[in-house]
């Protein structure tokens, strides 16, 4: 499966940031192991659904020191048998506009 997700505490810190708390979300994604790639909006990781779910949990509790409640949102491609999905989904777009 494909799982993008966006994670952040409900408040930013006192300079109006998000982002120790994203790059706390981070670490764990890599730590993981999972393939994974970082938007500007949300972070995507491939794996299958017990590993995806596991990191994702992680990641929510690793948002604790920021704050006592986290917003999450997660969009996910759940598609059996096919895995590096990641790249391959994008490269297939890539191929076509290459022919314009």
């Amino acid at each position: 499966m494909l799982l993008a997700f966006s994670i952040a505490p409900s408040s930013p810190d006192d300079r109006g940031s998000y982002a120790e708390a994203v790059a706390a979300a981070l670490r764990v994604v890599r730590d993981s192991g999972l393939p994974h790639d970082l938007g500007s909006m949300f972070t995507t990781i491939e794996g299958e659904w017990d590993e995806v779910m596991a990191v994702v949990k992680a990641c929510v509790d690793a948002m604790e020191p920021y704050g006592d409640r986290v917003g999450l949102v997660m969009k996910a491609d759940i598609r059996a048998g096919h895995t590096g999905q990641m790249t391959a989904k994008v490269e297939r777009v890539e191929g076509l506009l290459a022919g314009d």
